[in-house]
């Protein structure tokens, strides 16, 4: 295979990105796009040069000369098009959180399995050096066994107010805390077992949107160690930066910080100060360069190369459970268990 055949689904701002770098990459060809606005597609069509579009993803996924399949659609609408796309036989990358039930995680993955087909979730902030060099000292041992970690991710209220036109269908932990749980359970390499949260509604929902300005939640692991998780959108848009990023581990010989609020760049004018992003991706002579690029890039190798994807179905099945039962106790106030892997999907063969 000289080139992997993508169809993307869903052309929001993230779908919109998957377009441009694999109309541009080398062992990519963009075969063709689906989203629900003829207009969209227009423009879509007109940026990337892909020649196919269809307002039905079905439609689409009839197509014979596909090898994957990208779904970028909302937080909640990630099931079925994940489902359908594997059913027809499609690798498939799927935006982060993989679901938002964890039912609905384990039936993809039997599909997979049936199918022979691969599942990557986008989680790329795996592909980050900082988080990398992360990994590689906990895994030598060096700063001794992880104790206690601490993940925050929290936005401008431009996030769910102007970014995206659907966050009372989601949370701040569905839409940030995902990308925090995959690291910590990472850099731990450990799996959670309980949660306990707690969150505010009252921002947000005095501009009419029904969803939690702010969760916090304290996970426990396998091991012992435990994690706190905080997700808010609510900053004010006099920020300097969108995101305001931070993880620590702290260790029985050391710690780990992790500071993305600014990332080596900071900017003045007249107007304001900020601190622009470019870790994730960033333009470089005329194309997308960084973290997320290279995210998308290795999902063509394990297809060119069938080789496990650096995050897998399995990865996004674990995320999906710990933050179901963060949601849990947010409505029971209770400590909430983690749902297991079912015994009849080993982790072997949930891997891909």
């Amino acid at each position: 295979m000289e080139r992997v055949r993508i169809g993307i689904i869903g052309l929001g701002i993230m779908g919109e990105l998957y377009a441009r770098i694999y109309s541009a990459h080398p062992l990519a060809e963009l075969v063709a796009v689906s989203t629900r606005r003829e207009e969209r597609l227009a423009e879509i069509a007109e940026r990337t040069g892909v020649k196919h579009t269809y307002t039905d993803y079905r439609k689409m996924l009839e197509r014979p000369d596909l090898d994957a399949v990208v779904i970028a659609t909302p937080d909640f609408l990630h099931f079925e098009p994940t489902r359908d796309a594997l059913e027809s036989g499609r690798h498939v990358l799927v935006e982060k959180p993989f679901t938002t039930h964890v039912d609905e995680a384990d039936e993809l993955l039997r599909i997979a399995h049936r199918k022979g087909r691969k599942i990557q979730v986008a989680f790329n902030h795996r592909w980050l050096p900082p988080y990398q060099q992360a990994k590689s000292t906990l895994a030598s041992g060096k700063i001794g066994r992880p104790l206690a970690a601490y993940a925050r991710k929290n936005d401008t209220v431009f996030v769910p107010t102007e970014y995206i036109t659907w966050p009372a269908q989601t949370t701040p932990a569905w839409f940030l805390s995902s990308h925090d749980v995959d690291l910590i359970r990472w850099l731990l390499d450990d799996e959670a077992v309980e949660a306990r949260a707690l969150g505010r509604k009252e921002v947000l929902a005095a501009r009419g949107i029904p969803t939690y300005d702010v969760i916090q939640a304290q996970v426990k692991f396998s091991s012992g160690a435990f994690a706190t998780f905080e997700s808010a959108w609510i900053y004010p848009n006099t920020f300097p930066s969108i995101v305001d990023s931070f993880v620590e581990v702290l260790a029985s010989d050391g710690h780990i910080h992790l500071d993305r609020k600014y990332e080596s760049i900071e900017v003045s004018s007249k107007d304001s100060f900020t601190y622009p992003k470019g870790f994730l991706t960033c333009e470089v002579f005329g194309r997308l360069r960084g973290a997320f690029p290279s995210c998308l890039e290795d999902f063509l190798f394990a297809i060119r190369d069938d080789t496990t994807p650096h995050v897998t179905g399995l990865d996004g099945r674990q995320v999906t459970a710990a933050l179901e039962a963060i949601h849990k106790s947010l409505e029971t106030g209770n400590a909430e268990p983690v749902q297991p892997l079912p015994h009849d999907l080993p982790a072997s063969y949930a891997r891909g």
